[in-house]
């Protein structure tokens, strides 16, 4: 038995049947293997494909799963595990969600200087909501990272499912900062609000890049001998 020094990488998304979705996974996965220099795949836990089952069964050996998602909500927790547990691999290391992170934090401040914000301005803190508490945990960990860099305290609020609302704590001078890691239907909503400025999504930003570089050789430690 030897070691697996750099496995392959599978970058699992949530998925959306908007194709401005995959083409930042597919960016940031091609950025990521150039990076890292190992070979990263694609796969989806919903909505799309090639599945995680899929995207596995073309991986041959130890790989590592990293799950790009800016919370770790029922998907990361519960759907994703139990979709490679039905794989019957147990050359699998799953490393941890992209988010919470500083470094997107600083890609959102980045979007929204972008978008015309100025220190002073006010900031409507904007996730895609879920029903996990763990996952608003996780996004109100990641409000306050942004929070300390733009010098104000920020309260999430979501686009769906959770509350509050965005389009009901928005004023007509605030900037939404989406905490969105790609455009897609919930960016077209925060883009309908009646407010200064919507910032971009956090996309494939080359600090999203180290992100997944560092998560990649977090969980790597884990990969089960080859």
């Amino acid at each position: 038995m030897r070691p697996t020094v750099n496995p392959p990488l599978l970058l699992v998304a949530h998925g959306t049947r908007d194709p401005a979705g995959p083409r930042v996974v597919d960016r940031l996965a091609a950025a990521a293997a150039e990076h890292l220099e190992v070979p990263v795949h694609v796969g989806y836990v919903d909505v799309i494909g090639p599945t995680v089952a899929e995207a596995l069964g073309g991986i041959d050996g130890p790989v590592v799963v990293l799950p790009a998602f800016l919370a770790a909500g029922y998907h990361v927790r519960t759907d994703l595990p139990e979709q490679i547990g039905a794989t019957g691999r147990a050359d699998v290391a799953v490393g941890a969600a992209l988010g919470p992170a500083p470094e997107l934090a600083e890609v959102m401040r980045e979007r929204l200087l972008a978008a015309g914000w100025r220190p002073g301005a006010g900031i409507a803190f904007a996730a895609a909501g879920s029903s996990d508490e763990r996952a608003l945990a996780d996004v109100r960990a990641a409000a306050h990272l942004l929070g300390r860099r733009c010098e104000q305290w920020l309260t999430p609020s979501y686009v769906s499912t959770a509350a509050p609302a965005t389009a009901e704590v928005c004023g007509p001078g605030d900037f939404v900062a989406p905490y969105l890691l790609a455009p897609g239907l919930f960016h077209r909503r925060l883009a309908e609000l009646p407010v200064a400025g919507v910032a971009e999504p956090i996309g494939c930003h080359p600090a999203v890049v180290e992100l997944v570089a560092r998560r990649y050789r977090q969980a790597r430690r884990a990969v089960p001998a080859a």
